[in-house]
């Protein structure tokens, strides 16, 4: 029999219970529905995987470290887990191998993750100085998921070193049992409108830049006042994340220029919704849908405030739940056709592979992601300094943008693996240019 039929449902707490009773050999978790799609891109040189840090205030104790991996990765047992393939779908089933094991950092980061390296583990910890990263890979779930382990690690490694640290926000209870919420598809449960939008959209212009050679990641940090850069949004009528989206689409539209003058395509930015803004669920999980804001320099010259603008609106009219329901069923019918669900997997991949690169992703110029205000206890808050979020190596030659806060502390994380750094240069320089100061950090220099 084949693992789809042969599992136990997820729903019911007895279940979990059981899993923390010793009998992980019997548990297992089917993928969800964007987790799915992950493994099949795998490549040599490409895997799903994103960056989470956290920076101390002072120097990190990697024995301490350890000692908080091993005791807080309990409370997580999705993230404990290795993948495997079935017949019609990959799983994931608990992973009792030793790790994952802390190590001290790399410069290039965010490196390919072969399913069977490091003891089956999609995770890594590393540390340097006074920063915690947590790399993982997608199939285990988005950065919301990834935070909360991230953060309950942190504050168990507080408490290992004597500070007080409560429970709440992205920092678990490493003794309570995970309810089952935490492991669901939550897709699943909310793909239920009468309607499925079609795919649409003309292919979108694409940085053709040169590419480096294989594990070269190239980072770039821009570290500024969360109050200085609200202050400007403002100025243009346009949130935080509007007005990033439109710098971001600004630069890209300048680097469009330099390249292809007389050849222009639209310009669009593949970032990613946080699905449970709208939809209820607790699930550590992916949970997210995407949306691709951008302009068409065909129809004419957008000026900066016309960029603005165009964001604001595409962002106000698309980020609803009544859209988001509509897209996340339209992806999940796919999984739920009964013809779909019997094709072996080997099948499914090559299908997936194809529609991803020759469509999925072309319909986008880069990437941007924004986690929004990160909040601890507050017993926890004078232990940090600040957060950082990367996207991981783009699955083309591209750059991707990645943007967290922290109370007043903003990162802007750009990754990618081409040589030029032009797109960053246009973004950052049109912030300073907006009156914003920039703190640039990379490991190019």
């Amino acid at each position: 029999m084949n693992k789809e039929t042969t599992t136990a449902s997820h729903t019911a707490p007895s279940q979990e219970r059981k899993h923390t009773a010793g009998a992980a050999k019997k548990i297992w978790y089917r993928l969800d529905l964007s987790a799915i799609v992950y493994p099949t891109l795998q490549r040599r040189d490409f895997s799903s995987v994103y960056r989470l840090s956290v920076v101390l205030k002072e120097p990190i104790r990697p024995d301490i470290l350890q000692q908080a991996v091993d005791a807080s990765l309990v409370r997580f047992p999705t993230y404990k887990t290795a993948i495997r393939k079935g017949l019609f779908w990959r799983y994931l089933e608990p992973n009792k191998r030793p790790g994952p094991f802390v190590r001290e950092d790399i410069r290039n980061f965010c490196m390919p993750m072969p399913f069977k390296a490091g003891n089956r583990y999609l995770i890594r910890i590393y540390y340097y100085n006074c920063r915690i990263s947590l790399e993982a890979h997608h199939s285990l779930g988005d950065g919301s998921g990834g935070m909360y382990v991230l953060q309950t690690i942190t504050a168990e490694y507080l408490r290992l070193l004597g500070h007080q640290i409560d429970c709440g926000y992205f920092v678990k209870d490493i003794h309570e049992t995970p309810p089952a919420e935490e492991f669901e598809d939550a897709y699943m449960r909310y793909a239920n409108s009468k309607l499925c939008p079609k795919r649409t959209g003309a292919k979108a212009y694409r940085v053709r830049g040169t590419k480096e050679p294989f594990y070269t990641f190239h980072v770039i940090d821009g570290i500024m006042s969360v109050s200085e850069v609200m202050k400007v949004a403002k100025s243009y009528q346009a949130s935080l994340t509007e007005y990033l989206n439109a710098v971001l689409l600004y630069a890209l539209l300048q680097k469009q220029k330099d390249d292809h003058p007389l050849h222009l395509k639209p310009v669009k930015i593949a970032m990613p919704v946080n699905l449970r803004r709208f939809f209820p669920s607790k699930t550590l999980r992916n949970f997210i849908t995407m949306i691709y804001p951008g302009v068409d320099p065909r129809l004419g010259e957008y000026s900066f405030d016309e960029i603005v603008s165009q964001v604001h609106h595409y962002m106000r009219y698309y980020i609803n739940e009544k859209f988001l329901r509509g897209d996340i069923t339209t992806n999940a019918n796919t999984k739920r056709n009964p013809l779909i669900r019997i094709t072996p997997l080997f099948i499914k991949d090559y299908v997936v592979k194809q529609f991803y690169s020759r469509i999925q992703d072309k319909s986008s110029s880069a990437g941007l992601t924004n986690m929004g205000a990160i909040r601890v206890p507050e017993n926890m808050e004078p232990y940090i300094d600040r957060m950082d979020i990367y996207m991981g190596q783009p699955f083309s030659s591209r750059t991707n943008c990645a943007i967290v806060s922290f109370e007043d502390t903003l990162t802007i994380n750009f990754a990618s693996c081409i040589v030029e750094a032009d797109v960053e240069r246009y973004f950052f320089r049109k912030l300073v240019q907006d009156g914003i100061h920039v703190k640039i950090e990379s490991n190019r220099f």
